[in-house]
């Protein structure tokens, strides 16, 4: 299981990958396109080119795990655009975009930091 917390690095690729890319191909994806190593515990987050799926992709110290849905009706109406090939979100964002959420129209509490002790 796949489980997001706060602390993890989650990275939305901004244009699509083939759907019937396995976790070898994806990790090449993250390699290559990406720039990013899949085995620094990131989340990476893939969509097809229909819009209908999404898939994610994580190492967890032992081995890859490879999660996906596809929307049985609808599509992923939203998705995040940028310059970049693949977009930082926080956890929050990132199981909204598993439910198929708008991201753009939350509005979610600040992001917690540490206070520095007082002396």
């Amino acid at each position: 299981m796949i489980h997001i917390t706060a602390q993890m690095r989650v990275l939305v690729a901004i244009e699509s990958v083939d759907g019937r890319k396995g976790i070898d191909s994806l990790v090449r994806v993250c390699h290559d396109q990406l720039s990013e190593d899949p085995i620094t515990g990131c989340v990476f987050i893939f969509r097809s080119r229909r819009r209908t799926s999404i898939r994610l992709l994580s190492y967890d110290g032992q081995g890859y795990w490879l999660a996906q849905k596809r929307l049985s009706k609808g599509r992923f109406a939203w998705w995040p655009e940028s310059n970049s090939p693949a977009k930082r979100q926080e956890a929050y964002e990132a199981q909204l975009l598993m439910v198929a959420g708008d991201v753009s129209r939350v509005c979610a509490a600040p992001m917690w930091r540490r206070v520095s002790e007082l002396k």
